[in-house]
């Protein structure tokens, strides 16, 4: 029988709600809110937190991808980030989004960064300050990354294929019914024009909230060794693919097995289900 790891792999990757409100006003660090819904913010969020929208800020408005290296370190700069702060995200949903946009900082090489354990929910449920004032902060001169950490932690198409049919990890972090192909979309979201559902040959399903407490804590290091080690079958010794429907739930699962469980052999596919499910010729399974 496997021995599980009794702690993180790196427990400098999450902060704790109230570790967080006594160093609200550190030098060197800035909050991150990074939302699905992305009006939460104006209704009220932790002093001092800048607002990052995941598809007007981390998104090419043209080109399906990300934002090019010079938008990076322009966003970066108007928000008073240098390459030395430390960014600590959170946000609504048990920090499905604030995943997404830490991912999208390491895509650019930014290294310091940290999840609020819990998120936007855990820190209102313990009725911990808010505030609707939108700091301000002096502009920085962030440089512009010299690349962007594609071949490392994101696949591609081809990529996710390859991984198909060498029978490498691949893992399905959406819902059962999005696995199995009786629906199209999120449960309770609206279809969002994909054409064929079911999954990706040879993905094991483990919703990405698997990972997640009812109060929106990441579960404990054996908690999730289990989860992934024993019954996805990742390791070290094998690269691991994991994809949902755009790459936002699937980054969750990224940033767990990466920093909590230290694996350092995961990536992200993005195009996930979106592009899979309207690829012409693109191999699908159906099964339960």
């Amino acid at each position: 029988m496997a021995t599980h790891p009794t702690q993180y792999a790196h427990p400098e990757a999450l902060v704790e709600t109230d570790w967080l409100e006594k160093h609200l006003k550190d030098e060197g660090i800035r909050i991150i809110e990074s939302n699905e819904d992305v009006l939460l913010y104006d209704t009220g969020h932790i002093p001092g937190a800048v607002h990052i929208d995941w598809r007007a800020d981390l998104q090419d408005p043209v080109i399906r991808d990300y934002v090019s290296p010079e938008k990076f370190a322009e966003l970066c700069s108007r928000n008073g980030i240098t390459p030395d702060t430390t960014c600590i995200f959170y946000g609504d949903k048990a920090n499905w989004w604030a995943c997404y946009a830490l991912w999208a900082f390491r895509l650019f090489g930014h290294e310091r960064v940290k999840i609020l354990n819990g998120g936007r929910d855990k820190w209102k449920a313990e009725s911990r300050p808010m505030t609707r004032d939108v700091p301000k902060y002096a502009k920085t001169n962030y440089p512009v990354p010299k690349k962007r950490f594609d071949k490392e932690i994101r696949a591609f198409f081809d990529e996710a294929l390859g991984q198909s049919k060498s029978g490498k990890p691949l893992i399905d972090v959406r819902s059962p019914g999005e696995y199995k192909g009786e629906i199209t979309h999120m449960p309770e979201y609206p279809q969002e024009g994909v054409l064929r559902g079911g999954h990706i040959p040879g993905a094991k399903s483990m919703p990405w909230k698997t990972a997640t407490n009812d109060d929106a804590t990441f579960k404990t290091a054996s908690e999730l060794a289990k989860i992934y080690f024993d019954q996805c079958g990742v390791g070290p010794e094998k690269e691991t693919v994991v994809y949902c429907r755009i790459g936002e739930r699937s980054s969750h699962t990224w940033f767990v097995l990466t920093y909590l469980l230290g694996l350092n052999n995961v990536r992200n596919y993005d195009g996930s289900w979106t592009e899979w499910g309207n690829r012409v010729g693109a191999p699908i399974e159906k099964s339960a």
